[in-house]
């Protein structure tokens, strides 16, 4: 382990000049078993056990419309195009992400603060939490691109600074998730070991990453010895579904090529016992869009 600055102990190396693994130093649920709150006890331990939780309605049909809605609205507004916050396609020349969307759009922000969403994020993590990073990911039929296999934890951890594993997902479907038009997959089991990943971060790397992952990209070998440990799961549903997942889970997903398209909204929330210090493996911090640093409790 290397020592970042005086204070503070990396405990989870990557970046360097080969892939090194490291078992989890961390808890998965943070919060005690039986702490009140949206989550069943078995579920807990079923996260626990499989770095995910999937449900099948964590919104209704009424408030799918009114997100999906919104998200139309912010994908094709001129403003919000030209706003950096903004991801294009490569090929597509579209939307393919907007960032900080809670912070853009009120109807986003009030999603963040609802209770079935933090409070489930309070109760995995064991304290109150903040907004590391949201955005609105689309991918329309006929060709979208997907997200390669990858930890957010390592990129968080390396790119924004983010010392422990204390940070929980939420992606809420606002599209149906068929098997076939680029849906979450997730090796599980897979967030019990930490993989770091091979080769420097370049200097500004989130402008490319965030279009074509590069830096932080594990190995063939390496995905192929983790997906024959764990296998993979493909997640499926309706509208209003959502899968809950912890920073250190190995997932990525795959273009979309049927007519049907893949639209959610993403939120991560950061315990406020784990704030970001400087980068661990990068040259600069990535903007704040991407990686928080108002620490700020949701309310």
């Amino acid at each position: 382990m290397r020592t970042v600055t005086a204070t503070v102990t990396d405990l989870y190396p990557s970046r360097g000049t080969s892939e090194v693994t490291t078992p989890r130093q961390d808890p998965v649920v943070w919060g005690a078993p039986d702490a009140p709150g949206p989550i069943a006890p078995g579920d807990l331990r079923s996260f626990e056990r499989d770095g995910f939780l999937a449900i099948d309605q964590l919104i209704t049909d009424d408030e799918v419309a009114v997100y999906h809605d919104e998200l139309n609205r912010l994908v094709t507004d001129p403003t919000t195009r030209a706003d950096e916050r903004s991801i294009v396609e490569p090929r597509s020349k579209e939307i393919r992400s907007v960032f900080e969307v809670h912070r853009i759009s009120e109807v986003f922000a009030k999603l963040v603060r609802d209770e079935r969403v933090v409070g489930r994020a309070r109760q995995i993590l064991g304290s109150d939490v903040y907004v590391h990073q949201s955005r609105i990911n689309v991918k329309p039929g006929f060709g979208a691109s997907g997200f390669y296999w990858h930890s957010d934890f390592e990129t968080w951890h390396a790119e924004d600074g983010l010392p422990r594993m204390r940070t929980v997902s939420v992606s809420i479907a606002l599209t149906e998730n068929h098997d076939t038009n680029g849906g979450l997959m997730i090796m599980p089991g897979s967030h019990k070991t930490f993989l770091g990943c091979a080769g420097a971060t370049p200097e500004d790397n989130y402008k490319k990453s965030l279009r074509m992952q590069d830096a932080g990209t594990p190995s063939d070998e390496a995905l192929t010895e983790m997906a024959s440990e764990h296998g993979i799961r493909l997640f499926t549903g309706k509208p209003g579904s959502a899968t809950w997942f912890d920073c250190n889970c190995m997932h990525g997903s795959g273009d979309n090529i049927t007519p049907f398209p893949r639209s959610n909204v993403f939120i991560v929330f950061n315990s406020v016992e784990n704030t970001a210090v400087e980068p661990f493996a990068a040259p600069v911090r990535r903007p704040e869009f991407i990686g928080a640093r108002d620490f700020t409790p949701v309310r």
